[in-house]
């Protein structure tokens, strides 16, 4: 806790590659959470402030400041992406894991071709796949 009361956090300065700021600049304001690629920051120095605006009030006189699209971290994980409008929330782009061979359907059904009917648990559903292999 800082003297004037306030819990203290580091914070991890996460800067936009140059290649992507422009990028960012020029798109159009989205309300909500950001999702953000970590392929287009690069880990910078951490920053001991109150929350991310006296982070950016700390910094915002110096060669560290934050500019437009510049992500901090708080140790919890949370993520806050400084905009024009100030900070909002973000989260780091998860990829899905590809499906893998044999993989159950969202309820728990199989799908399998048989006699040119697709069966799914205990449906028969036309085949999509015209021309697919069948199983009799």
């Amino acid at each position: 806790m800082s003297e004037n009361g306030f819990v203290m956090m580091v914070y991890q300065i996460h800067r936009l590659r140059e290649s992507a700021r422009q990028q960012f600049r020029w798109a159009p304001h989205i309300a909500g959470v950001s999702i953000v690629k970590s392929r287009d920051y690069e880990p910078a120095s951490t920053i001991e402030a109150a929350s991310p605006y006296a982070a950016w009030l700390i910094l915002r006189e110096g060669e560290e400041a934050l500019q437009i699209g510049d992500v901090l971290e708080s140790p919890a994980g949370d993520l806050r992406i400084f905009k024009y409008i100030g900070f909002e929330e973000a989260r780091w782009f998860v990829a899905d894991a590809p499906p893998t061979e044999g993989a159950a359907f969202p309820r728990g059904d199989t799908l399998c071709s048989v006699g040119g009917r697709v069966r799914t648990g205990d449906r028969d559903v036309p085949d999509a796949l015209p021309g697919a292999i069948e199983v009799a």
